[in-house]
């Protein structure tokens, strides 16, 4: 129980990787608040979740994001653990048909939103010497021949620089701040994209380990970065992809 004692907020955290980190530093003695938009979803999550708390919030309303952090403090009297989680995909566009009010939204909730409850965060985490913990995506590491999601990718290679900066912002209040990179995981999110078998040995065969990622397989590395086996790395970009981005 590594992490007992600790307090977690999770956005996006009713399901996929979200649920997944939650889950396991729930399971490793965290108390965990868990955010999303979906009030059935997010609370037969925590209903799964032991130590589990949900509020419904969305990351592009700064009054949802405060009510968010003021809940997890009053409920928990602390925050020592924020996962960055909460994320939208876009519908496969090139450039030039992608509408600004789309562009606008992906950029709004994947990168806005992470600013808006980092900076609520930040005051209570100074108190606590905390962790930061940003899911990127491999596709902000690098560009993909036919993955047409450049908002997407945008904000995903803007949250790795981010890291990188608040990691160096933060160091003298000893917070840490890290960020995995996920390659395609088996999730809801993708889903839509996995349709067939033949859709699924496409996706297995372009990993270099050979398959798609599981949920928990990120959660661990959410679990890593949340503890004190951590407690010497900060700004650090972890790929958790099968090796996709190495090709």
């Amino acid at each position: 129980m590594s992490l007992s004692g600790k307090v977690a907020l999770v956005t996006g955290g009713s399901r996929g990787i979200g649920f997944a980190a939650a889950k396991i530093l729930s399971e490793n003695g965290a108390n965990v608040a868990i955010t999303g938009k979906d009030q059935e979803r997010l609370e037969k999550a925590s209903s799964e979740i032991s130590n589990s708390f949900a509020i419904v919030a969305d990351v592009r309303k700064t009054d949802d994001v405060k009510n968010a952090i003021k809940k997890t403090i009053g409920k928990f009297g602390r925050l020592d653990i924020l996962v960055n989680n909460a994320g939208i995909f876009p519908r496969i566009k090139k450039l030039h048909e992608i509408e600004e009010e789309e562009w606008n939204e992906v950029l709004d909730v994947n990168l806005t939103g992470q600013f808006r409850v980092t900076k609520e965060a930040i005051p209570h985490l100074q108190k606590t010497s905390g962790s930061i913990i940003n899911i990127s995506s491999d596709a902000g590491l690098k560009a993909y021949q036919g993955f047409n999601a450049d908002a997407y990718s945008a904000t995903k290679a803007a949250l790795i620089v981010l890291t990188k900066c608040w990691a160096l912002e933060y160091s003298k209040d000893k917070i840490r701040v890290n960020c995995i990179c996920p390659g395609v995981v088996d999730t809801d999110m993708t889903k839509p994209f996995v349709k067939t078998q033949k859709d699924r040995d496409f996706m297995d065969a372009e990993r270099p380990l050979g398959r798609m990622g599981k949920p928990e397989e990120i959660a661990k590395a959410v679990l890593y970065f949340a503890s004190d086996d951590a407690s010497w790395t900060t700004g650090a970009i972890l790929a958790v992809d099968g090796g996709e981005s190495t090709k």
